[in-house]
């Protein structure tokens, strides 16, 4: 597949997973690429096509309509999370067994997550650092990153594993800090707060770009910004930032009394995400170098618009 489309043909990218960032990527390559998208939804069609991306009716969950994703496109950008229980995905054990009898496919990148690294106590993590995931969701991620690492070794497809942290912006839904502030939702007293890191949504659409560029071949690359923010500090700032009363601070115990399981497991957590391979490897220049800056760009009236 060459790195730039030709006036004569442009490269075809299949969407896996096409939801908020989908979409941030279609903006930056429809003109340029043809995009197509996977859906399992026939309501949000009219969505993507109005993105100017080509709908593709199929689900991750049922194999025999996946058959034609084979020969669909040149590169696939895979964005779609595993089922919610269980410690093996097997959506995307479902998604390479069709791509593996492609002769067209020479890319794929997937977005998998920093939770494999598990709870590294606020050391630096860089890739090389062990997976260590502590709960069923980041084992779920490991398990998809050894099975598209699979498909790049047995075809030759040029597999790039991003691993994400926390994603926000504004203007994206499930992706607004001010809607947990908003909830009240009890943050870890000081001494037993964990450090998270973070990436912009539209940082993060352009890093996948990069990615189907110029991705190395079987290579995972953080995609993090340079924050180095505990959690409660965060939401702090966000509180601060627009105006919202401060969320409540809770030492650990008291914070499992009230807390779910799943929301306990993201406060079990801490490190701090080092982002040199995706500076480096990627060349890309990040627009919201911290969640500071990202976030203080915006007026604070302009509510829910986002950037």
């Amino acid at each position: 597949m060459p790195d730039r489309p030709t006036r004569f043909k442009r490269p075809t990218l299949l969407i896996v997973g096409c939801g908020d960032v989908g979409l941030r990527v279609a903006r930056l390559l429809v003109g340029r690429w043809r995009v197509v998208a996977l859906t399992s939804s026939p309501e949000r069609m009219a969505i993507l096509r109005d993105a100017g991306i080509v709908p593709i009716l199929g689900d991750l969950d049922r194999p025999a309509t996946l058959a034609r994703l084979a020969d669909l496109a040149d590169a696939v950008l895979h964005l779609a999370p595993p089922a919610s229980d269980g410690v093996t995905d097997a959506r995307t054990a479902r998604l390479v067994a069709a791509l593996a009898r492609s002769l067209r496919v020479r890319r794929l990148v997937y977005g998998s997550t920093t939770g494999v690294y598990g709870d590294c106590q606020g050391a630096r993590v860089d890739e090389t650092r062990p997976l260590r995931p502590a709960s069923e969701r980041a084992r779920r991620r490991v398990d998809a990153e050894a099975r598209v690492r699979w498909l790049g070794r047995a075809t030759g497809v040029a597999v790039t594993i991003l691993r994400i942290p926390g994603i926000y912006a504004l203007d994206r839904d499930g992706g607004d800090p001010r809607e947990r502030v908003r909830r009240g939702t009890p943050l870890l007293a000081a001494g037993d707060d964990v450090f998270t890191s973070h990436i912009h949504a539209d940082d993060l659409a352009r890093a996948c770009v990069a990615s189907l560029h110029r991705g190395p071949h079987q290579r995972a690359i953080n995609v993090a910004d340079d924050t180095a923010m505990t959690m409660g500090d965060y939401f702090e700032f966000v509180a601060d930032r627009f105006g919202l009363p401060r969320p409540p601070r809770l030492s650990r115990d008291d914070a499992a009394r009230v807390l779910s399981p799943m929301q306990m497991s993201f406060l079990s957590e801490s490190r701090r995400i080092a982002n040199a391979r995706m500076k480096d490897e990627l060349r890309l220049v990040l627009r919201h170098l911290t969640v500071v800056e990202g976030l203080s760009r915006v007026p604070p009236e302009r509510g829910r618009g986002g950037e």
